[in-house]
């Protein structure tokens, strides 16, 4: 039975590249989108068994950082940063991880990276299959 992911980011664009790069990985099924943080917590409310959020920082209405905030206490879903702005060992990295982020993997290119498989999609990947591993 394939892992529930659920997409947050504002550009519809980079939550069709995500999508599709996880079509190709059969251990995981998206099950919800949104475009932010507060749609994503309403999803939430009504999609049952979330395994995984990959969730952007920087959105409208309601950014990533508040997201975790206020969603951390309601899910056991494994949550990872996947934002442009939250590279490796940076402040808004850190941030995410202190309110609750597991896992931190940087877009290759900015905010619609369409590269997101061919650069970085290895690391997603592992980094997905641990979360939800562990």
């Amino acid at each position: 039975m394939p892992y529930s992911v659920m997409i947050v980011d504002d550009a519809a664009m980079m939550r069709l590249y995500i999508a599709s790069f996880l079509r190709g990985m059969p251990d995981f099924k998206v099950v919800a989108q949104a475009a932010n943080g507060k749609e994503a917590l309403e999803k939430l409310e009504s999609t049952q068994n979330i395994d995984l959020i990959l969730l952007d920082i920087e959105m409208p209405v309601m950014d990533g950082l508040e997201f975790l905030r206020q969603a951390r206490p309601l899910t056991r879903a494994k949550i990872c940063m996947l934002s442009s702005v939250a590279v490796s060992g940076s402040p808004v990295a850190a941030k995410a991880r202190e309110l609750g982020a597991d896992g931190v993997v940087a877009k290759p290119s900015g905010a619609v990276s369409h590269d997101l498989e061919e650069t970085t999609g290895s690391e997603l990947a592992t980094t997905m299959r641990q979360l939800v591993a562990a």
